[in-house]
């Protein structure tokens, strides 16, 4: 790994200085995190994003400092919670939408609509509340109440005489029982300032006044917050005079698509924690999608809140204390990944798969392959096989037989050894950086169609794919190069797959013999723009493993060739640096 020599180096001091100067670098919570919703109980942040299709769901970090976020629980991590979710749902970006956060008498909430699902009867989106006293523990969280939603964000907001309120896109406000999910019939509170798609509402109440705050203009690049305030909780409203309230639409600042925002008071001062897009506003190339940024907000007494324009470097008042964190399972969001899969160990939380798995896919040292991922091939590969409409399990809404973990960091590296022995031809496994279904760059290891060429003395080769389907106007074409398995790499043993982001808009990726590394060939570089929007702008790029038989034989979604195991070692991750301008990256040790 090495930073380009066009690139500025940014070197700071660390953590330890915050407190005296008050600057940090966007995004606090690197790689694809969604809508991000907090609070703030007993010296803790909290926050949630969205997850969409991946399992498991809407993760929860913690953090005592606004800064260093450390993986806590899951919310959705067992298929009772929410039945075929993930499965029924044809759509990349269905799913979980815009989990809100809250917290009250001890009990934290997340409510949030599931997309893409079978439609209620009154034409309502199927909403979810769930809520645990344990937040440190994924298996601590409910199943689900479920109410009828009028549209997706929805936000939970308690009154002083009680009474529980949802706000949706929309904006609409209806009251709800959340033991029972029953809701009142909606009604409009407020239009926004005219912006296009009002959604992402949050209500908090200060001074008497009650402040609706919403996202408009759409998350594309006119994104932004707004606010309104009334005496009563269902209005009128009246706008900020200064709306919006934080947006960086129409400049040309390298972060662009600021919005769907939450606000939390700290005792001492106000934050807020908003979606954002490291692309420059020609919001071309950002393969880390919909990221986490936070900027400071000064609020007065009686007055509007006044928020500070989000960059790369931030200035403002001092930061809250770095102290103990709250103890859970997970990793610190920019944490190295160093797994080897020993005995007896789980699957890391930070891995997350496309859609609900099917069972026994993934397995950890098993079949006499210690320290290592079992991987059992999905008859569907990573884009499902094409003209399969008479085979739904082809489509990979049955499981595709991935797992991974999100890219946060601008550059990185990110590296497995596969032990491979395909028994029929077209069974593949290999690493990909994944978006959706339908974008995506596969580097991988096949037995080759062609038994009849003599460079392939093992009939083993090398393909590289790359699945563009999904972009728009098809700027990127879907293409599938194949290459002799190199020399180095015939000798039987263990192969190393990686993928190098050598700067912010190219991947290199290569192969090696395990046991050398000075063997290293490099089989292509791609652009990032395959996985940059398409078909998942809300999302953002995972990293990780995968295994098919290509719609082989098989029942279902399950391949019955022999042979098409694949088993991966020595899982690494590391990240080189963080881009925070058009010019200025920011070392990955910073702050650790």
């Amino acid at each position: 790994m090495y930073l380009p020599h066009i690139v500025k180096l940014a070197i700071f001091a660390a953590h330890a200085c915050f407190a005296a100067n008050s600057t940090y670098f966007n995004p606090v919570l690197p790689g694809w995190h969604s809508d991000p919703s907090i609070v703030y109980v007993d010296g803790t942040f909290y926050a949630a994003t969205s997850t969409f299709l991946v399992y498991p769901g809407i993760p929860i970090y913690t953090s005592p400092d606004l800064i260093h976020w450390k993986l806590t629980s899951h919310v959705w991590t067992r298929a009772s919670q929410l039945p075929n979710a993930g499965r029924d749902v044809a759509i990349q970006q269905g799913g979980f939408f815009a989990p809100t956060l809250r917290h009250k008498d001890g009990v934290f909430y997340v409510i949030n609509v599931y997309l893409g699902g079978p439609s209620l009867a009154n034409g309502s989106l199927l909403g979810t509340i769930y809520n645990t006293t344990n937040i440190v523990n994924s298996s601590a969280w409910s199943d689900p109440v479920y109410f009828n939603s009028p549209s997706i964000d929805p936000d939970l907001f308690w009154d002083d005489d009680g009474k529980v309120y949802v706000h949706t896109a929309g904006i609409k406000q209806q009251e709800i029982d959340l033991t029972t999910g029953k809701v009142s019939n909606p009604i409009s509170v407020w239009n926004g300032t005219g912006g296009s798609n009002p959604e992402g509402p949050h209500m908090y109440k200060k001074d008497g006044w009650y402040y609706l705050m919403i996202a408009e203009g759409g998350t594309e690049l006119g994104h932004r917050e707004t606010i309104a305030r009334s005496r009563h909780v269902s209005g009128p409203f009246v706008s900020n005079p200064s709306n919006p309230l934080v947006t960086n639409s129409n400049t040309s600042e390298y972060f662009q698509t600021v919005g769907h925002a939450d606000l939390v008071f700290d005792g001492k001062d106000w934050w807020g924690l908003a979606l954002s897009t490291r692309s420059g506003p020609e919001w071309e190339i950002y393969p880390m999608g919909r990221e986490t940024v936070l900027f400071p907000v000064s609020w007065e007494e009686g007055k509007w809140p006044v928020a500070t324009q989000v960059r790369g470097i931030m200035d403002g008042w001092e930061l809250p204390p770095y102290g103990p964190f709250v103890s859970g399972p997970g990793p610190f969001n920019n944490d190295p990944d160093v797994v080897d899969f020993a005995p007896g160990s789980s699957l890391p939380p930070q891995f997350v798969t496309w859609r609900y798995p099917e069972d026994d896919v993934f397995a950890i040292s098993e079949d006499g392959h210690p320290n290592t991922l079992r991987i059992r091939p999905s008859r569907a590969n990573l884009t499902g096989i094409p003209g399969s409409t008479t085979q739904p399990a082809l489509t990979g809404q049955s499981g595709i037989s991935f797992i991974g973990r999100r890219q946060v960091h601008t550059l990185f590296t990110y590296s497995v050894d596969l032990e491979f022995k395909p028994q029929d031809l077209d069974q593949e496994a290999g690493i990909s950086v994944l978006l959706t279904q339908l974008n995506h760059i596969d580097l991988g290891i096949a037995l080759s169609r062609n038994t009849s060429q003599s460079d392939h003395p093992s009939q083993l080769e090398i393909r590289l794919r790359t699945e563009g389907s999904g972009t728009p106007n098809g700027t990127v074409p879907s293409s599938l190069q194949t290459f002799a398995l190199p020399e180095s790499c015939n000798a039987g043993g263990d192969i190393r797959l990686e993928v190098t982001a050598i700067n912010s808009t190219t991947y290199m990726l290569s192969v090696k013999p395990a046991n050398n590394a000075n063997e290293k060939v490099v089989i292509g570089y791609v652009s990032a723009l395959v996985v940059s929007g398409g078909s998942g702008p809300f999302t953002g790029t995972l990293l990780g493993v995968y295994a098919t038989c290509n719609g082989g034989k098989g029942s279902g979604n399950e391949c019955s060739s022999s042979g098409g195991n694949a088993y991966f070692s020595r899982w690494r991750y590391q990240g080189a640096a963080e881009q925070y301008s058009f010019t200025e990256f920011l070392p990955s040790t910073y702050g650790m």
